[in-house]
């Protein structure tokens, strides 16, 4: 990351660029340490190749999205300075820097995990390195799964420059007849992702041969009778910024059907060539391409399309993988008791995934209501799911069941447009009622509402999440939800349900969730200088921010006002951070925190210490601009000393972590904490894994008790 100058002091202008880094570079910084986690000798073999697929993924998302962005700007002739003073041009230039280091960094790691997953007894080989017989059942094989959907396609005078699909593995082959010296070119496809694998296993063990090998050594089949005088590898990456207007849209559905066909040729923004390719071929893609061969043409030394190696990483050998991990079932839904009478008497439940059950606690929640007789209706946001997620399933059920039931679908959730698309469609033709959301924002949001007709009147239970309603997401992702009865979050549910499908805003009074945009940005500034007001000696001030990404510079200004003032901040971000800690003379009482281990951060927790009234809320929103001012989010608070407890808990076992945490410096760099004499050498993963397995062993007890009669139930 480019250094820069930085001037703190009491009198410093909170605008100076220099104060805040860069986005972009911040991003980067985060996939330095997931790398790390690839390089690290203490994470199991198996995850070490999943975290060297997950740079390669990230990296191509960076590409389709900051990138192609940043392009886009460029191509605009647009010269705006960022807070941090950079333009879009030298944004670019800056993250290619680091992206070719990353890249080389990159393969040196693999290389080393070549060399061990030899030793394992897991072979990547060459197609030279297998016998005849190999080669020949391999041959057959491909012949019979793969040949088919082969094709080739010629580029010369008659054959105009095909189409190459995004992070598609393509072959181009100069052939010639024999006897003459004049070649021709053709294009080749490698048909990955179409159900067939990347790596074509050789033989009974764990051994196997890249597809793209395979395909070059059999090219005879394509073109018979033909010599082949070079088979060289490239890769391309699009832009997947494509969006529209929509407040220009008759139909919203149509629009994001054509966003989605104008991503399909969107404009290329990177080209991946293998090493050796010649100058003249390389020069003709990028010409080709409409790229710029300095800059955009990335020479990569061994294999391309590294994310492909999430194959190879989920291969069943429970040695070189971590522990295996069973999701606790909270103790209090350790009950065959209606779900919404337990929701009655405990009033909240705090959820922690994958720590914590998602198929025990959200799914059941929407299952029984899907049920229940006295369930009147649900309604739901839904951002990203499964394609067969059991909470679509519940839906439909619960609509089929007679029960009103309204889901706000976010349409414009990038990469999962189409799939959201099919979702709706099928959640119409249930009778569920479904809606697109507010004009000009995204719905974001994470939030349930089921409306029962209960012994003394209608009630509101809620859900309120960090995370996705994703069943698969949940076992990867770290978030937070609760489940509650309280009465004014459930009128504040109703408000933002009727917002949603409404659009109308005036007069919404909200009681205790704070949503985006129009209330939440404002809050979070009001109660970071509220704690710069009471912070005293006596009182000290203290400030605790979980989240995804620190990006609004207004925000930052705000934190920096109040450790100017001494108020301590700690702030645990996963990956992009504008704020500098450790400034003399304006951030000496910040630290910024990132964990990066076993399961990816994603939790949402602000924390004020408002003079010994202490204040948490979670929620769906990061502290970056789009989630503020252009996205319906909502953060709510939590209020039951018992889960503040829980809270509290979470928050000093991931600041004390000395094993996944990793602590920012002035500059944007960051250096990972190592365990002491007596430290707990864990990460904090698996100490909330060991501390939900025993929050389980406690309810099963308990729930043991009363089944002998020993705890008397609560009466209603």
């Amino acid at each position: 990351m480019a250094r820069r100058q930085v001037a703190g002091g009491a009198g410093a202008d909170l605008t100076a660029p220099g104060l805040y880094l860069n986005r972009e570079l911040t991003w980067l910084e985060f996939n330095r340490r997931v790398l790390h986690e690839a390089e690290d000798e203490r994470t199991p073999l198996l995850e070490r190749v999943k975290f060297t697929a997950i740079v390669s993924s990230n990296l191509d998302e960076f590409f389709m999205k900051r990138i192609g962005g940043l392009k886009q700007q460029v191509g605009a002739g647009i010269q705006n300075l960022t807070v941090d003073g950079r333009t879009p041009r030298q944004q670019i230039d800056e993250c290619y820097v680091v992206v070719r280091e990353l890249g080389e960094r990159k393969r040196q790691v693999f290389g080393e995990l070549l060399t061990l997953l030899r030793s394992a007894g897991i072979r990547i080989l060459g197609y030279s390195e297998i016998s005849a017989r190999e080669r020949k059942e391999l041959r057959d094989y491909y012949i019979r799964n793969i040949f088919p959907l082969v094709t080739p396609q010629s580029i010369d005078p008659a054959h105009p420059f095909p189409f190459i699909s995004n992070l598609s593995l393509n072959l181009l082959v100069t052939l010639r007849y024999p006897r003459e010296r004049e070649t021709s070119l053709a294009r080749v496809k490698v048909p990955v992702g179409t159900g067939i694998p990347r790596f074509l296993r050789v033989g009974a063990k764990d051994r196997f041969v890249p597809l793209e090998e395979v395909m070059q050594h059999n090219l005879d089949l394509l073109f018979p009778e033909m010599e082949v005088a070079a088979c060289e590898i490239f890769r391309v990456t699009r832009n997947a910024n494509t969006e529209r207007n929509e407040e220009q849209a008759d139909d919203l559905l149509s629009m994001i059907e054509s966003e989605l066909q104008d991503r399909r040729f969107a404009p290329i923004v990177r080209l991946e060539v293998a090493v050796g390719m010649g100058a003249v071929h390389r020069g003709m893609l990028a010409a080709e391409l409409e790229l710029d061969e300095a800059n955009d043409v990335f020479e990569m030394d061994g294999m391309l399309a590294l994310r492909d190696l999430f194959e190879i990483a989920a291969l069943p050998y429970p040695e070189l993988h971590d522990s295996t991990h069973h999701p606790a079932e909270h103790p209090l839904l350790m009950t065959d008791r209606n779900i919404f009478h337990v929701l009655r008497d405990a009033g909240a439940i705090l959820l922690q995934h994958p720590y914590d059950s998602f198929a025990t606690s959200v799914e059941r929640f929407l299952s029984e209501a899907s049920e229940d007789p006295k369930v009147r209706a649900i309604k739901m946001t839904l951002y990203r799911t499964a394609p067969d997620s059991r909470i679509i399933d519940c839906l439909v059920n619960a609509a089929t069941n007679g029960k009103q039931v309204a889901v706000a679908v976010e349409l414009k959730a990038r990469f999962d447009e189409a799939a959201n698309i099919r979702l709706a469609e099928r959640m119409e033709e249930a009778g569920i009622h479904v809606t697109f959301g507010v004009v000009g924002l995204k719905t974001h949001c994470k939030v349930i509402l089921v409306v029962r007709q209960d012994y003394d009147g209608l009630r509101r239970y809620v859900h309120i999440g960090t995370g996705n309603y994703h069943p698969g997401t949940a076992r990867i992702y770290a978030d937070l939800g609760f489940l509650t009865s309280d009465e004014d979050m459930g009128r504040d549910a109703t408000e933002l349900f009727n917002y949603l499908t409404t659009g109308y805003t005036p007069r919404r009074l909200y009681r205790k969730l704070l949503p985006a945009p129009k209330h939440l940005k404002r809050a979070l500034l009001a109660k970071i200088e509220r704690e710069a007001e009471l912070h005293s000696e006596k009182t000290p001030g203290l400030i605790q921010f979980k989240m995804n990404a620190l990006e609004d510079a207004d925000i930052v200004a705000a934190l920096y006002r109040a450790a100017r003032k001494g108020v301590r901040i700690d702030l645990l971000v996963r990956d992009s951070c504008r704020l500098r800690p450790g400034v003399p003379g304006l951030s000496e009482t910040v630290r910024v925190v990132s964990v990066v281990g076993r399961f990816l951060e994603h939790a949402r927790v602000y924390y004020f210490r408002n003079g010994g009234e202490d204040e948490y809320y979670l929620g769906s929103a990061d502290a970056m601009k789009r989630n503020l001012e252009y996205r319906v989010e909502v953060i709510a608070p939590v209020e039951a000393p018992e889960l503040r407890k829980e809270l509290r808990t979470m928050l000093d076992v991931q600041l004390a972590d000395r094993r996944s945490a990793w602590d920012m410096q002035p500059d944007g760099s960051y250096v990972q904490r190592a365990p002491g004499e007596g430290d707990d050498p864990r990460g904090s993963h698996e100490i909330l894994v060991a501390l939900a397995e025993k929050r389980q062993k406690a309810g099963a007890r308990l729930k043991k008790k009363k089944a002998r009669g020993v705890v008397r139930r609560p009466a209603r």
